[in-house]
């Protein structure tokens, strides 16, 4: 293929992706409009609105409306909306109470969210006693075998989790490869309402997590206390552990949960 027709090949395909925008915006404008109007808007043949509209309409960014032959923002584009603006505001909500948590544990703090079957981390703060952590932001990490993990697939139904994880992969001698094992633990992270793990994931790391609620009471996060095994002890654990709990509930009222009532 010529540098010409490799130019011009990309800037078709740019300008499809522009087309599709300028569709969504019109469309977020007016509410509701039928092909020939929205090429004529575009300045572009109604069959050529036709195909950008029908692509859209595939992935639910777009669908007809009760009048058909017209068209409406689809609920996919809506869905986006706001599963980003949901997780912007849990970084905002956590970001002060987790750098509280970094100070007083000086270890690591990480935010996660349950994404297809990973944990997806979406902040980071790093503690005085962390030299130069790895960056986790933007990372996924398995559920079976990171306290995170634990914490958000202890949300799910067991079949759920199974459909999850098929496969049960070993990080180190201590990660859960057992399906039984995995499912004893998550009962016994709802019972207790955090993890802890040990060397799971990598030799010589030891995380602490807990999960964050939306006002609906649905975990929708989980926030961790990471660092090393020589420095989080056993001795050190339940200390810490209170201090993720403690945080990780003031996160989910910042979200309007709000904690049950003790009978007592």
């Amino acid at each position: 293929m010529s540098t010409e027709s490799q130019q011009n090949r990309d800037t078709g395909i740019v300008q499809s992706v522009d087309r599709a925008v300028t569709i969504l915006e019109f469309l977020a404008h007016e509410g509701e409009a039928g092909v020939t109007t929205v090429a004529e808007a575009l300045g572009v043949h109604k069959s050529t609105a036709f195909r950008l509209i029908g692509t859209l309409e595939a992935r639910g960014m777009v669908e007809q409306t009760e009048d058909r032959g017209k068209y409406r923002l689809g609920v996919g584009l809506i869905r986006m909306a706001g599963t980003t603006a949901a997780r912007i505001d849990i970084v905002q909500a956590s970001r002060p109470i987790g750098k509280r948590l970094a100070a007083d544990t000086g270890e690591t703090v990480n935010l996660a969210v349950l994404v297809d079957a990973s944990a997806l981390y979406l902040d980071q703060i790093a503690g005085a006693a962390t030299l130069q952590p790895y960056n986790w932001v933007g990372q996924r990490i398995p559920l079976h075998a990171t306290s995170n993990g634990k914490v958000l697939a202890a949300a799910l139904e067991a079949d759920e989790v199974d459909r999850l994880l098929p496969d049960l992969k070993r990080y180190t001698e201590r990660t859960i490869t057992r399906r039984r094992t995995l499912h004893r633990e998550l009962a016994e992270v709802r019972r207790e309402g955090y993890a802890v793990t040990v060397d799971e994931l990598e030799e010589g790391m030891t995380a602490l997590a807990a999960p964050v609620r939306d006002a609906h009471g649905d975990i929708v996060a989980s926030l961790s206390v990471s660092g090393s095994s020589f420095r989080l002890t056993p001795d050190s654990r339940e200390e810490i552990v209170a201090l993720v709990v403690t945080a990780a509930d003031e996160v989910s009222e910042a979200l309007g949960w709000v904690p049950p009532v003790d009978p007592a």
